[in-house]
Formats: structure tokens, sequence, C-alpha cells
């Protein structure tokens, strides 16, 4: 990545497109945001491909989607509906996003960048959609609030981690993959026994033990 390499290290190319890939899975908008404020403050040096996101027309229109996405986020079954929605916005968006960071040395490195982005996104927002239904089966809404606010933070975090110490937030990413595996794992599961117990329950039925 010769063309690059006045701006940022290979490294901190790479963990700039897994991070933007990761989050957009979780929160698109706050990715988007986030980076493009980083670059337009000079926090850091973007690489060409995203140089769009410091445009002040969309850090306004990425900001504004941020503070909608942030309440809505908060509401129990509206967060569930609200990534169903967006299923078809955050892993393009994740792979474009990766794409840019790592498409300048070539069309193969933009697939290839597109690629590991896009299947970053998926994950967390497969993670993140399952997670919020298990979490919307209980009945107060505190608990689904604080998991929001959660995410928030690890964005957040994995951002200026992606960006600080690209090592680390490596193997930050990995443990996070391997943990978002095993979680969709046991939420489908749960989730299956969830959907079974409602069934029999309108048919009449009682409710299976693991719900009982």
């Amino acid at each position: 990545m010769d063309a690059l390499a006045g701006l940022v290290d290979t490294p901190q190319l790479l963990a700039l497109a897994a991070a933007l890939g990761w989050a957009s899975g979780f929160r698109l908008y706050a990715a988007v945001f986030i980076a493009g404020l980083a670059g337009w403050m000079n926090w850091i040096e973007l690489p060409p491909g995203l140089h769009i996101l410091q445009h002040p027309a969309v850090l306004a229109a990425s900001g504004f989607m941020l503070f909608v996405e942030f309440f809505a986020d908060k509401i129990p079954f509206v967060d569930s509906v609200w990534d169903a929605v967006h299923t078809v916005i955050r892993i393009p968006a994740g792979a474009a996003l990766a794409a840019g960071a790592l498409g300048a040395d070539g069309q193969a490195m933009t697939w290839i960048a597109a690629l590991l982005g896009g299947s970053l996104a998926a994950t967390s927002h497969a993670t993140k959609m399952t997670t919020r239904a298990a979490v919307n089966t209980s009945p107060e809404p505190f608990s689904n609030m604080a998991v929001s606010l959660a995410e928030d933070g690890l964005v957040v975090f994995m951002l200026w981690l992606s960006a600080a110490h690209p090592a680390i937030f490596a193997i930050v990413l990995i443990v996070s993959i391997v943990l978002a595996v095993i979680l969709l794992v046991v939420l489908v599961g749960f989730l299956r026994t969830v959907v079974r117990g409602l069934r029999e329950f309108f048919k009449g039925r009682p409710l299976p033990r693991e719900l009982g």
C-alpha cells in the first residue's frame, strides 16, 4: 500500500477497515460520524477512499441519523424493527466502508476489503439482532437500555482501539468474533424455545419446562 504510506501504515489501515466493518453491524451511523469527525478534526488522516466521510453534509446527515438511532435503539421492540430494516443497509455499508479504507491499491484489494467488511458487519449485525430479540423477551425495559448503552460504548471503544493500538485491536476483534459465534448458537436455541413455547401457549397447552 505504497500509495498510502504517507498517511497511515498498513496495520492501521487494516485495523480501520476491520473496525468500520465490524462497527457498521452495530452502529452504522456512529461509525460513519465518528470516522468522519476524526478526519475533519485532524485527529487521524483518513485514507482517500474515506475522505467523503468528513464532508460537512455527510457529517450532518450521519450525525442526525446517529441521534435518531440512539433513541430508537433504546425502545424495546422498536429496536428489533429498526435492526430488521437495517439488515439491507448495514452489511453493504460495512463492505463499502472497508473498501474505502483499503481500496487505494487496486480493484483486487477493494473486493477483498469489501468481503472482509461485509462479513464482519454481517456477523456483528446478526449477533446484535439475536441478542436484542432475546433481551426483548424480558418484560422490563431497563435490560434493553443497558445492552444498548453497552453497544454504544463498545463501538466507540473499538473504533478508538483500532486507531490507537491496531495490534491489540486485532486480538480483541478475534476474541469478539469467537464470542459472537458462541452467543449466536446459544441465543438462537433460546429463541427457538421461546417461539415454541408461545405456540403451545396460544394452543392452550402448558409452557415448556425451560420457560415455566
